[in-house]
Formats: structure tokens, C-alpha cells, sequence
């Protein structure tokens, strides 16, 4: 079974602590620019001494800052959200100097660890075994459809494929889709599926293209577009079939953002970017576990708005899993090249994996 790994505090009765200084602060002068010398957050715990006593934020992101609120918690803001007047944590430093102590390890056990220095396959490739990681993600999911919120970062390669929309719709119907953040092409090609049992004019089972097949994509989005949205095209066609409708018919929340290379688009789809982030951040802020599938651009996005814990109401903190699921080890790695060291990735046809996940919880 699953159990969740347990936070460790730092240990604040050591002499660094006790000596540390009060952190540093200054209001903010002009809307969306941080004092010069602000404190940039990280992905991991970070503590900041205010009035003798360290505080840590319940929600965090890399790359923010840190706003001390008039109610005396600590807010990680990003820099274009700042507002005139905000308390901002000053410092460069992490070890206490400055009041700001960034905590890496509080999720392992003292004396875990590898202790031998000279050891093979410890990359994550084609060649490595993924067995155990399959197994602990039917238990965490298991764990969390219960307990948590579980996000879904998607690429369209899964509408390409009929087994692949059957697997994701059975996950949003037996309650292992909390969110879905994905591209316009995703719900285009799915709601294809539905339609015209295709994905860009290609049959999502048998793979032959259909004739005049690459007009579906499009007489879908328009469509979609000329029903003023989503939900209103699934009534007006009767379809109840693939990954967003079954998102729709079971009232589980999406964010659609768009790219310039965008047809249609959807009318749910976000065109403004940073409203789009927005929308990602606000979904990504009730996430335990995020799992992105086939989308580099999308999982990095993602990384880098998931901390890698949260502060649940009762006061636990928890970690938040990400998983990073591709057939290309470029795009896992990169993830990682960009910070999220917290990441689990398994290098795999996405397909493949969501077919597995459901087989190994049983649901199909």
C-alpha cells in the first residue's frame, strides 16, 4: 500500500537558526517590478525568519517572489503579480544568513541513500527498468483519488489513438482525473475522434486515412465555434465519447492554451499567455499529483509552477509528485535541465503508458 513519505522540519534549536537575522523587506514602488536584491523561490521548502519565528509558505513556485501579507503569512507571488505597497523578502543567500533557509531534503529519511560512488544505469533511458515506478503510480493514485487532487498534462497524441481515448476517458470516469491542462490540438483531435472516429483524417484505429479526412479537423473546430463552446457543441451532437467529454460529463475541470500555430481555435482555448498561465497556476495550485504526458512545452511550463510540497489545512506538509512521461529522452531530461529535480520520469510511448495505468488499477 501506499504511504505517504513524511516531512522532516529543519532542526531550528541549531545556532545558525537561533543567530539568523529577521528577513529583509521592501514594499513594492511600481506594479510588477520587485525591489532590486529580491529573494527568487526555488521548487523545494524555503523558510523565512519574520519576528524570531520561521515561517514557510503554504504554496510555493520556482522563480517568485516572496510577499509578507498584512496577515502575516507568506505569499510567493510571480513578479508580474506584484502590487504597489507588497512586503517583498530581500536576499541572495540560503543558509540562514539572510533569514532565508532553503530546506532540500526534508522529504528523506536520515541515513537513506546510495553509498557507493561508482554505480551503472543511474540515468533514465529507453534501457531503464520502469517495473517499480508503474507499481509505486497505481498506489499513489489509488492513494490520492482518495485523498488528493490529480492533474493531467496532455499532449494530442492521445487522441491519435483509439485504446488511448478509451484508457483516459475510464480514468476521468473512475475519478482519477482531478484537472486536464492541455493544447486547442487535444480537444480538437479528440472531439474529431468523437465525430468522425479520426484524428487529422486518419482513422484512430485502423490508421487509414479517410477521404477528405483533413477537412475533419477543421469542420470540427467550426463546429464547436459556431455552438459558442464545448459543452453546448457536445449536446447539440449528442456526443458523450473521448477524453473532454467525459471531463464535461463528469464536471471535471480543463485549461485549454493556445500556441500561434493554433487552427480554430476551441472557444474555451486561452489565446493571451499569460492568462493562460494564470489559469495553469491556478489549477496546479490544488494538484498532489501532476502527470505530464507527450507535451514538452506544456511539461515544462508546468514544472516550473509545481513546487515540490504543499501545506495541507491541518498544517502536514506533503510533497507534491510530478511525473514526466515521454517516448523521447530529450524531453524528460529537459524538465529536469530546467530545475524540477523533483520530477519521476519514465521514458515511454504515452499510449502504451496509459494503457498499462489502466490495466494495473484494474478499471479496464
Amino acid at each position: 500500500m501506499f504511504k505517504m513519505p513524511v516531512y522532516h522540519h529543519p532542526d531550528f534549536t541549531q545556532e545558525k537558526f537561533q543567530n539568523a537575522p529577521n528577513v529583509k523587506l521592501e514594499e513594492v514602488v511600481q506594479k510588477g517590478v520587485a525591489p532590486e536584491g529580491y529573494h527568487s523561490t526555488s521548487m523545494y521548502p524555503e523558510y523565512f525568519k519574520v519576528e524570531g519565528k520561521w515561517l514557510l509558505p503554504a504554496q510555493s513556485r520556482m522563480d517568485s517572489s516572496v510577499v509578507l501579507a498584512p496577515d502575516g503569512t507568506l505569499q510567493v507571488v510571480e513578479n508580474r503579480n506584484l502590487q504597489v505597497g507588497d512586503r517583498v523578502v530581500l536576499g541572495r543567500t540560503e543558509n540562514a544568513e539572510d533569514g532565508i533557509y532553503l530546506h532540500t531534503n526534508g522529504f528523506e529519511t536520515p541515513g537513506e541513500g546510495q553509498s557507493d560512488q561508482f554505480v551503472f544505469r543511474q540515468g533514465r533511458s529507453r534501457e531503464t527498468a520502469f517495473a517499480r515506478d508503474y507499481d509505486r503510480l497505481f498506489e499513489l493514485l489509488k492513494y490520492e483519488k482518495a485523498h488528493g487532487n490529480i492533474v493531467w498534462v496532455m499532449g494530442p497524441a492521445f487522441a491519435f489513438d483509439a485504446d488511448a481515448r478509451a484508457a483516459m476517458q475510464a480514468m476521468v470516469e473512475n475519478g482519477y482525473v482531478d484537472g486536464l491542462m492541455a493544447g486547442n490540438a487535444l480537444a480538437t483531435h479528440d472531439l474529431e475522434g468523437a465525430m468522425f472516429h479520426t484524428a487529422l483524417g486518419q482513422d484512430i484505429y485502423t490508421q487509414r486515412s479517410h477521404e477528405n479526412g483533413h477537412y475533419n479537423h477543421l469542420d470540427v473546430l467550426n463546429r464547436v465555434r459556431r455552438s459558442g463552446s464545448i459543452p453546448q457543441f457536445l449536446k447539440d451532437y449528442n456526443i458523450h465519447d473521448g477524453i473532454i467529454a467525459s471531463c464535461v460529463d463528469n464536471h471535471v475541470p480543463f485549461v485549454l492554451t493556445g500556441s500561434i500555430r493554433d487552427d480554430g481555435p476551441m472557444p474555451e482555448v486561452i489565446g493571451d499567455v499569460y492568462e493562460g498561465q494564470t489559469a495553469m497556476r491556478n489549477m496546479v495550485r490544488k494538484a498532489t499529483t501532476v502527470i505530464c504526458l507527450a507535451t514538452m512545452l506544456h511539461t515544462i511550463a508546468t514544472g516550473n509552477m509545481t513546487p515540490s510540497y504543499t501545506v495541507l489545512e491541518d498544517g502536514t506538509v506533503r510533497p507534491v509528485f510530478l511525473y514526466t512521461v515521454d517516448a523521447d529522452e530529450f524531453v524528460v531530461n529537459k524538465l529536469l535541465d530546467r530545475g524540477s529535480l523533483s520530477a519521476t520520469t519514465i521514458v515511454t510511448n504515452v499510449q502504451d503508458f496509459i494503457t498499462l495505468v489502466v490495466k494495473g488499477l484494474g478499471i479496464m
